[in-house]
């Protein structure tokens, strides 16, 4: 499965950005297929901030991405969302989707390994900044 992220840009300190992740060859899909958020900025460490699961829609999210940030996953249009709300400086990174096989590897959320996730995108740029 090759994935393929939309929806970054730049805003203002307080600002909202809708992140996509989407299967981008022909004839592929991200059913049954658990996917992550992972960020990562200049001279920081990467770090993982909501999955949800390819078997039940469960979520998960780093501390620093509970109550700002929100995933969820559309079947009819095969994609998986990250909403950002409330955004921060620090939240200043390139945002990569990721997918494993049904269920959630919820080390990698913080600072953790990056465990299986087999299949990455290339990612799109965040920028907060006043």
């Amino acid at each position: 499965v090759q994935l393929a992220e939309s929806g970054g840009g730049m805003v203002q300190p307080g600002g909202s950005l809708n992140l996509s992740c989407r299967a981008s060859e022909s004839g592929s899909s991200l059913g049954g297929y658990a996917v992550v958020w992972v960020r990562q900025a200049p001279e920081k460490g990467r770090e993982g901030v909501a999955c949800i699961s390819g078997a039940n829609d469960n979520t998960y999210y780093s501390d620093s991405a509970k109550g700002r940030f929100t995933i969820s996953s559309d079947d009819t249009t095969d994609t998986v969302f990250l909403q950002l709300n409330n955004l921060e400086p620090e939240d200043t990174a390139v945002y990569s989707c990721a997918a494993r096989r049904w269920y959630c590897y919820t080390g990698t959320l913080g600072s953790g390994p990056v465990g299986d996730y087999a299949y990455w995108g290339q990612g799109t740029q965040v920028s907060v900044s006043s």
